[in-house]
């Protein structure tokens, strides 16, 4: 193959590459959030990850409890303008969080 040919059939290879992965995307999907920001604190823990864990867990268990809310709002992941901090102490690390619980529509 000449290197012409070489060069087309890649650019090809790559147009076609990129509008599969367009087509393949679909539509971007809305989303829904909540008005204000739920905030909650975990308990105190031995090591900051498993502090967050906890922190976390509580958030989605507060936002779960929510009527106006509930589930389909409680993945952290999806939340916006989260703040998280952490704190050392004598009896462990307690982390706090908040965050705007937002779902996917």
């Amino acid at each position: 193959m000449h290197r012409k040919q070489l060069v087309t059939t890649t650019a090809r290879a790559l147009a076609f590459t990129l509008l599969l992965a367009v087509a393949l995307a679909g539509p971007a999907q809305a989303e829904t959030c909540a008005e204000a920001k739920v905030s909650a604190r975990g308990e105190p823990a031995s090591l900051e990850w498993l502090a967050r864990t906890k922190a976390r867990a509580n958030w989605r268990a507060k936002v779960r409890a929510m009527s106006e809310l509930g589930d389909p709002f409680a993945n952290f992941d999806r939340a916006k303008e989260s703040n998280e901090w952490c704190t050392a102490g004598p009896s462990g690390t307690v982390c706090q969080l908040e965050a705007i619980p937002c779902r996917k529509d």
